[in-house]
């Protein structure tokens, strides 16, 4: 599973706006948690215009962190990134374009967008 940037930060700060539903997915150890670059971009972006102050630590270090969690980062690669920036989906927010590109396998993804 993929975690949306939110979700990611929630899980990490303790913080109770976590549904108990995925809290107990990412308890549960049967699941590969993956956090892409695009969330470490979109929690570095928020950071600098000030709108994570909480996020401190998590923004100046996401990779000890995303290890810390037992997650596994997941890189963007040069098509996902061409596929967010092509699709013709409503979503405007860059980030959830690249997170929801990054979600698809490739192979199905490149033809259908």
């Amino acid at each position: 599973m993929i975690l949306d940037t939110h979700i990611f930060l929630w899980w990490l700060l303790d913080d109770p706006k976590l549904p108990q539903k995925i809290r107990r997915q990412l308890e549960d150890y049967n699941y590969e948690v993956f956090v892409s670059a695009a969330s470490v971009w979109e929690i570095a972006t928020k950071f600098r215009l000030g709108k994570l102050p909480e996020a401190t630590s998590i923004a100046k270090s996401p990779a000890l962190w995303i290890d810390r969690a037992g997650f596994t980062p997941l890189a963007i690669t040069p098509e996902q990134a061409q596929l967010a920036g092509a699709w013709k989906m409503a979503h405007r927010d860059p980030f959830d374009r690249m997170l929801a590109s990054s979600s698809l396998p490739e192979k199905n993804a490149l033809g259908n967008h």
